[in-house]
């Protein structure tokens, strides 16, 4: 088991990650911001620390499926069906939801190079511009 030491660091990585994501989220107005990404990735983080850690005994994917299980609902909260227009809205976002939990999970059990790769690549594809059909930028 790790020190309790590395285990904070951990979190503070995680917090730190989603923070930058979060952060970038927030710059665009959009609602999933600095303190929402950061919480996730550190829960993300925490519950996967104390599956593998806490837990000796018992499985630790089926904590982790769990955790995807639950940040599902609260991507599906951010999800807007605009009916009278046709459109969804939080698309999106509830991914981003879902992606920094994941990179929570990644943090919890110490893959910290292929979790900063994750955030490099989840802000190239949240930075670069959309383009639509007619060329036009979309965000």
């Amino acid at each position: 088991m790790p020190d309790e030491m590395v285990m904070i660091i951990r979190l503070i990585l995680a917090g730190g990650l989603g923070a930058l994501v979060g952060f970038q989220r927030e710059k665009v107005g959009k609602p999933a911001g600095i303190r929402t990404l950061a919480l996730i990735t550190i829960g993300a983080a925490l519950f996967t620390m104390l599956s593998v850690f806490a837990f000796e005994t018992a499985d630790p994917a089926r904590l982790a499926a769990n955790i995807v299980t639950g940040i599902g609902f609260l991507g599906a909260g951010a999800i807007i069906l605009r009916r009278d227009q046709g459109i969804v809205e939080g698309m999106t976002t509830a991914a981003t939801i879902w992606v920094m939990a994941a990179i929570g999970v990644a943090i919890g059990v110490g893959l910290y190079l292929v979790s900063g790769a994750a955030v490099v690549i989840v802000l190239l594809v949240l930075v670069l511009p959309h383009i639509n059909g007619n060329g036009s930028k979309k965000e």
